[in-house]
């Protein structure tokens, strides 16, 4: 059963696997999707709009920077204890944004002025990370974990179902750019999974072009859109965690 979208800017806190107490920003339109990226595997189903000049069209809503930073402070000044995290994630890609860095400057201050043990983060999926305007709000950031399942073009097509001229290659050189970054990659059986010896022996060169700082693994946890795809077993992740070992690039299964 996929989730439902977020109605609003702020949600949670939930808790996460990947971060613990987590309080959500949404800075996306409410109760839909606006995605770079159409993932056969996607949580949320599939995106009503793609890109950045889509975000606010079909009926798409963008809260603006004052909503966003109202919404936040408020949440934050309710919040006791305060989260762990204040991350960026909700109904899509939040790089799709105009405001993002404003919203990101803006995020920091509240942080720093009323839950300064609290770490700001985000979920991406690393489409926009050759834009060093983008790359700039994301280094702001204290934690980036950011997307990369795919080690070919084929399987970037195939398996993300990205936006017209967002290729593998110019994002593998982006995330190689920004540094320090967490990566995320989600692995799945099936006629349409990206598991299988060849793929991931190509993934891995990708990774070592990325160097991140950790590597996160983790599968389905609920039915994909498709309805196509299969998780992969827990040992299936620690095998490709084992994968990683050998190239002396940390990871750590999740779920």
């Amino acid at each position: 059963m996929l989730l439902d979208l977020q109605a609003g800017i702020i949600y949670g806190p939930v808790r996460s696997r990947r971060l613990g107490r987590s309080l959500g920003i949404n800075i996306l339109p409410a109760g839909r999707k606006v995605c770079s990226f159409d993932c056969l595997y996607c949580q949320y189903g599939f995106s009503q709009g793609k890109t950045r000049e889509e975000a606010g069209k079909q009926g798409n809503v963008l809260p603006t920077v004052s909503e966003v930073l109202g919404a936040v402070e408020r949440a934050v000044i309710n919040l006791s204890p305060p989260a762990a995290y204040l991350t960026f994630s909700g109904n899509g890609e939040a790089t799709l944004h105009p405001g993002f860095k404003e919203i990101v400057l803006g995020l920091r201050e509240i942080r720093d002025r009323l839950c300064a043990g609290s770490k700001t983060a985000i979920l991406s999926n690393s489409t926009t990370v050759n834009d060093p305007f983008i790359r700039e709000a994301l280094a702001l950031l204290d934690v980036r974990i950011m997307k990369s399942d795919a080690g070919t073009e084929e399987m970037f097509a195939h398996y993300n179902r990205p936006a017209k001229g967002i290729t593998l290659e110019d994002t593998v050189a982006g995330l190689a750019v920004l540094k320090n970054v967490t990566i995320q990659s989600l692995f799945t059986k099936g006629a349409e999974g990206n598991f299988t010896p060849e793929h991931l022996s190509a993934w891995v060169e990708q990774i070592k072009k990325i160097s991140p700082l950790f590597v996160q693994l983790y599968t389905l946890d609920r039915e994909s859109p498709t309805g196509s795809l299969i998780p992969a077993a827990k040992s299936e992740l620690l095998h490709i965690q084992s994968l990683l070992e050998k190239e002396n690039i940390a990871s750590g299964v999740f779920g």
